[in-house]
Order: structure tokens, then C-alpha cells, then sequence
């Protein structure tokens, strides 16, 4: 053989090869602060890929968010206090991702999938990406499945539906994360698992949550994800989409999951401090341009699938906190123009003891009563709007001397609405319950009970009920109608616990 011919043999044999082993790239860290690292000589990694510092007292993990010219911008998932200048950096060339799987359920867990309950390890299933672009319009399914929070005031008035992204908006101390728990606590027996994300809070109040969470049987049907006001402002910007990876995981597999984010305004205040220590411009109250993008391309994830790619759903619960009721401060604004609706909770309300202080003519659900029961539409239909004329006339009514009597009978039923619509903290009622109370509230049926006994009545009467006549609410509960039969049943068994009371 001559030499062109053993030459062309040979490039022939290098351009057909496969290089299978990926040339570690190395660099060093230029400046350290604050929890974020700039780093020289990683010139091929990409956004969101996972870097290892070699520190001299050991690893600690990184993610590049800035891909400068010469240099990467990085936050440290980890003590950045071990890190130290001129330290080796090495890219993984993997992008961030967490462990997930129903091994995950019952235990409380940071934003990398790390156990903080000192129940020993967890063994994943798999791991799913921390960033990953949302379904598309044609994997969709329009949301028509009720997801029940077991509050009165919620489920009749703003449903919300598997798939739908609902706000929960109010001022601090107004009942956001109570509304949020109650939600959670309701799916322990529905097949939905939960996924509760605290960002930035007192790990004191995670702990009680968890509690109340373990106490009434919701702890092995929920994850715990939590990024504490003490750690670094990195937990706190990646625990709501690794609180989303791990609800994706569950939808992937064909069944529904609800995703709570306590709070998406310490989520956006974390992002402005990365992004600011990393000197991205910045722009309308400090925040970086993006943070739209931010909080969009989270909530976007929150999908009902069709059945054609896995009929799965991921619901999401963002809570906002506003000031003084702000809602067109910067951050309420984008949140609820992406969301599906919102339940604003309102001071005013919460300090005269209506609890959950809900503001009716501020709240909607987009997806209305698409994702209710038949049997929840047939009573919940005039309550939104008889409620919403009780609160106006209300106030009309503190400066008129003499009312009609049309007037007056509008008043005092409204005023026992409002004292139905009431409900404890950790006191989810079922749809059942729920529907017969409603039912006896909109058609005059309380209007002889008076206003501070409502409660009392409603207590008594769904216990009355389950002792006399359960066959009414697993009537309901089976078919979620309420048909001429039943409804003639449920307004017998109301006339005569009247007469007994």
C-alpha cells in the first residue's frame, strides 16, 4: 500500500470516530462573595450547568446563570465560605437537576433533594431537570376536574381545577399560607400528591406546618421543600422549580399533583439579590428584566395533559404577598397576569374575624365553573352574587335610616352567609358537606337561625345528617349531583332538623 493510500485510509478511520470521553474543562475562581463566585477559563459551558468548586476543606456545588466573554458567573449551592480565590472549578457539563420519585413522599427535603428530617437517605427514581420548557398547547387539555380545597368560600365561589395556576394574594398576616394547607391537607385520600415549597421562611414555621401536616395523616401523601431565611439566597432561587421538578414527576407518570410556592415574592427578592451580586442591570424596583421570565416560565409547567401523553396534571399555588394591599406593585402585577386567576385576602376582613378574609369582587377563577361538580353549580350559583350585593348594601346601609323590606331581607340573609362561609384553620369540609350547607344557606333555609348560632347549626346538621340520613351525602359524594330526588331530601332533612333545634 503507498503512503496516499494509508493516509486516506487513516483520515478516513479519525473522521469516523467518536470521541467518548468529554475533555475535562477546568477553571479558577476569580472573585468570591455573598454566595456567588466568578470564575475564569470555562469557555464551553452552557446556562444552568452544574459546576464543582474544589475547595482545600472539599466540593461545593455550583450553577453558571452569567456566561460572560471571558468569565462565568456562578451561585454557590452550598457553603461559599469554603470557597476561596484561585480554587479549582470544574463543569460537569449536566444541567441542575434534583432527585424525584414517590420516595420522596413524607419527608422533608432542601431545593437539591437533600433529607433535613434525619429520617436516613432517600433513593431516587430518577432525576429530573430543574429548568425544562413547558407543555405545549397540543399536549393540553382543557381543565375540567375540580380540585377541591375543602374551604366553603373557595370551592363555591373560585373554583380551582387540576392544571390551573391559581394566585393566593394578600398583605402579610392575612391568612395566605392557612388557605394554602388546607388545600393540602384536603388531598390526603384523592389520589393528589402535594408538594409544599417554603421559600425564605422561619424553618420555626416549617416545622409547625410539618406537624399539623403529620398530625392529621397529610405527611405521607405531601414533600416538604424548603429553602430557610438562613440559607444562602441560591436555595432560595432554585426551591420553587425544584419543588416543580418533583410535581412533574408524578404528572409524567399519568397522575395529578398539587404544587404550593410560600412565596413567590421571597422567590423574586432572592433572584434580584443573585442577580444584582452578579451585576446584571437592574432595572424597576432593583429587579433584573427578566424577572417576568422568571416567575412565567415556572408557573407555564402547571398543565393538565391529554390523555394521548399521560393524562397527568400539576397544579400550582403561588402565594404573593402584597403591601398594604398593593396589588399593582411590580412583582402582584406580573404574577397575576401569568396566573389563572386569584384569591385576594383582605386585611380589613381577616382583622373583623371573616375567615378566610376573602374579598369576593377581587377574586375570580378563569377557569369558572368548568372545574366544579354539578351538584357544587346548582347551589353555588346565586352565592357569589348575593354576596358581593350583601357587602355593598352593607355599607350603603351604615347611613340609611329607613330600609325596605326587600332591603332588609337581603341584609340579614347575607349576614348569614357570610357566618356559613366561616371556617376554621385545618377544618377542610368535603364537597358533600359542603353542597348541603350551601344548599340551605342560598334558598332562606337559616334565615330564622340567628346569625352567631349559624355555625352551631351547621356543625349539628351535617352530624344530624350522618346519624339519620347518610344516604343524602353518599348520594352526593357518588354521583357529585344533586337531582330532584335528592334535593327534595336534602330540604326535608333540613325542615326537620329545624323543628328539633
Amino acid at each position: 500500500m503507498d503512503t496516499k493510500k494509508l493516509i486516506d485510509e487513516l483520515k478516513k478511520e479519525i473522521a469516523g470516530a467518536k470521541l467518548k470521553v468529554r475533555a475535562e474543562e477546568t477553571g479558577r475562581v476569580l472573585l468570591v462573595k455573598d454566595g456567588v463566585i466568578r470564575i475564569s477559563g470555562l469557555y464551553s459551558t452552557g446556562a444552568l450547568e452544574m459546576l464543582i468548586v474544589r475547595a482545600h476543606e472539599g466540593e461545593v456545588s455550583a450553577m453558571a446563570l452569567n456566561l460572560d466573554a471571558d468569565q462565568v458567573g456562578a451561585i454557590v449551592l452550598g457553603d461559599w465560605e469554603k470557597i476561596n480565590e484561585g480554587d479549582e472549578v470544574v463543569g460537569t457539563g449536566k444541567i441542575l437537576s434534583v432527585p424525584v420519585g414517590d420516595t420522596f413522599l413524607g419527608r422533608v427535603v432542601n431545593p437539591l433533594g437533600e433529607p433535613l428530617d434525619g429520617k436516613g437517605p432517600i433513593k431516587a427514581s430518577k432525576y429530573n431537570p430543574l429548568e425544562r420548557i413547558a407543555p405545549g398547547v397540543v399536549t393540553r387539555k382543557s381543565v375540567d376536574t375540580s380540585l377541591a380545597t375543602g374551604i366553603k368560600a373557595i370551592d363555591a365561589m373560585i373554583p380551582i381545577g387540576r392544571g390551573q395556576r391559581e394566585l393566593i394574594i394578600g398583605d402579610r398576616q392575612t391568612g395566605k399560607t392557612a388557605i394554602a394547607v388546607d388545600a393540602v391537607l384536603n388531598q390526603k385520600n384523592t389520589g393528589v400528591k402535594s408538594i409544599y415549597v417554603a421559600i425564605g421562611q422561619k424553618m420555626s414555621r416549617v416545622v409547625k406546618i410539618v406537624t399539623e401536616l403529620e398530625k392529621r395523616g397529610a405527611l405521607d401523601n405531601t414533600i416538604v421543600v424548603v429553602a430557610s431565611a438562613s440559607d444562602p439566597a441560591a436555595f432560595s432561587y432554585i426551591a420553587p422549580y425544584a419543588g416543580c421538578a418533583m410535581g412533574e414527576y408524578f404528572m409524567d407518570q399519568g397522575k395529578d399533583a398539587l404544587v404550593v410556592y410560600d412565596d413567590l415574592s421571597r422567590h423574586a427578592w432572592a433572584y434580584r439579590q443573585v442577580s444584582l451580586l452578579l451585576e446584571r442591570s437592574p432595572g424597576r424596583e432593583a429587579y433584573p428584566g427578566d424577572v417576568f421570565y422568571l416567575h412565567s416560565r415556572l408557573l407555564e409547567r402547571a398543565a393538565r395533559m391529554s390523555k394521548e401523553y399521560g393524562g397527568g396534571s400539576l397544579t400550582a399555588l403561588p402565594i404573593i404577598e402584597t403591601q398594604t394591599g398593593d396589588i399593582s406593585a411590580y412583582i402582584p402585577t406580573n404574577v397575576i397576569s401569568i396566573t389563572d386567576g386569584q384569591i385576594y385576602l383582605e386585611s380589613e376582613l381577616f382583622y373583623q374575624g371573616i375567615r378566610p378574609a376573602l374579598n369576593v369582587g377581587l377574586s375570580v377563577s378563569r377557569v369558572g365553573s368548568a372545574a366544579q361538580t354539578k351538584a357544587m353549580k346548582k347551589v353555588a350559583g346565586k352565592l357569589r352574587l348575593d354576596l358581593a350585593q350583601y357587602r355593598e348594601l352593607a355599607v350603603f346601609a351604615q347611613f340609611a335610616q329607613d330600609l325596605d323590606e326587600a332591603t332588609k331581607k337581603q341584609l340579614e340573609r347575607g349576614k348569614r352567609l357570610t357566618e356559613l362561609l366561616k371556617q376554621g384553620q385545618y377544618a377542610p369540609a368535603s364537597m358533600e358537606e359542603q353542597v348541603v350547607v350551601l344548599y340551605a344557606g342560598v334558598n332562606g333555609h337559616l334565615d330564622t337561625i340567628a346569625p352567631d348560632k349559624v355555625r352551631d347549626w351547621e356543625s349539628g346538621f351535617i352530624e344530624y345528617l350522618k346519624r339519620q340520613n347518610e344516604k343524602i351525602l353518599t348520594n352526593i359524594r357518588d354521583t357529585k349531583n344533586l337531582d330532584d330526588e335528592t334535593e327534595s331530601a336534602v330540604k326535608q332533612a333540613i325542615e326537620d332538623y329545624n323543628k328539633i333545634i
